[in-house]
């Protein structure tokens, strides 16, 4: 995670209390794309985008979504309204598991070619944004407009104004770096259960309904945004059919894709996920002088010479 505050720094002409409160003027956080990333945006969706309702015992209620992949005492435990006395689960319900991850060498995305990182310890290979770093920036400004603007003192030049009005070309930028995404396409199986064929149509119209004529949807977690798509078919499975004594079951089940992206092997990677580096302004070599024999650098004695 890096977080950027744009601060107002150089207030010469403000007070102690507003410049504390102009201090800081925007705060941004970057948070890297992992697996559960996409797993939170998709679990996301469903609960809150969808807000699946459907007809019950107790009136029109929101069903329990669950992730299978939990065990099944930490489930029990962890929300004891989901089974009965006896350890059944509770219908109606939605059930997700992620159940295949795919990468695709043909899908790559807006980036058709490899990018390596740079060549250190930061690494960094797209650039993500850039911006003027504006406290440095008008410390080069002042510097040079100190000792560059003219005064009628008899010393000639320097001893100037701040903040003196001319082209500063000393800009220094600061520019965010990340290693370039690596897409995949992850498969979520969503299970529909409910005790009578009213609770399944009930939970099944949103899926088919929200996203228009169209099959794809975006899901959105930590600022990521990845696109999810539907399938065309819902497969319908029931036990009705066999009229035996079983437990009347409805189920209906979908596999829905992700085309979602990675950045970094996450807490895997010694490198940072998102890099700030700042360009360079203004290179100097010092002058070798030796105790004797040297030629003198100064004009009446007064200033180096530039």
């Amino acid at each position: 995670m890096v977080r950027w505050i744009t601060a107002l720094r150089s207030l010469h002409s403000v007070s102690e209390p507003a410049r504390e409160y102009l201090m800081v003027d925007r705060i941004e956080e970057i948070m890297p794309s992992t697996l559960e990333t996409i797993d939170r945006a998709f679990y996301t969706w469903l609960d809150e985008t969808l807000n699946v309702f459907s007809t019950t015992n107790k009136g029109w209620n929101k069903g329990p979504l669950i992730w299978v992949s939990a065990e099944r005492a930490f489930q029990i435990k962890n929300n004891k309204d989901l089974r009965d006395d006896y350890g059944v689960l509770k219908l109606p319900l939605m059930t997700i598991e992620r159940t295949e991850i795919v990468k695709d060498p043909t899908r790559k995305g807006i980036y058709q070619a490899h990018i390596p990182p740079q060549n250190d310890f930061k690494g960094g290979a797209v650039t993500v944004s850039r911006r003027i770093n504006q406290t440095k920036t008008g410390d080069f400004a002042n510097a040079d407009a100190y000792r560059k603007t003219p005064t009628f003192s008899s010393q000639g030049r320097g001893f100037g104004q701040l903040n003196f009005p001319y082209k500063n070309r000393k800009v220094v930028y600061e520019t965010l770096t990340m290693p370039v995404p690596t897409y995949i396409n992850v498969t979520y199986s969503v299970m529909l259960k409910g005790e009578y064929f009213q609770q399944i149509n009930e939970m099944l119209t949103p899926f088919i309904v929200k996203t228009g004529q169209i099959n794809n949807f975006f899901i959105n977690a930590d600022g990521h945004k990845f696109e999810g798509f539907l399938p065309q078919n819902f497969a319908q499975n029931n036990n009705v059919g066999n009229l035996g004594d079983d437990e009347r079951v409805f189920e209906t089940k979908m596999d829905i894709r992700v085309l979602g992206y990675l950045v970094g092997a996450d807490k895997n990677e010694e490198r940072p996920k998102i890099t700030v580096r700042e360009n360079f302004v203004e290179v100097k070599i010092p002058r070798e002088h030796v105790i004797m024999g040297d030629i003198p650098t100064t004009i009446s004695g007064a200033f180096y010479r530039e």
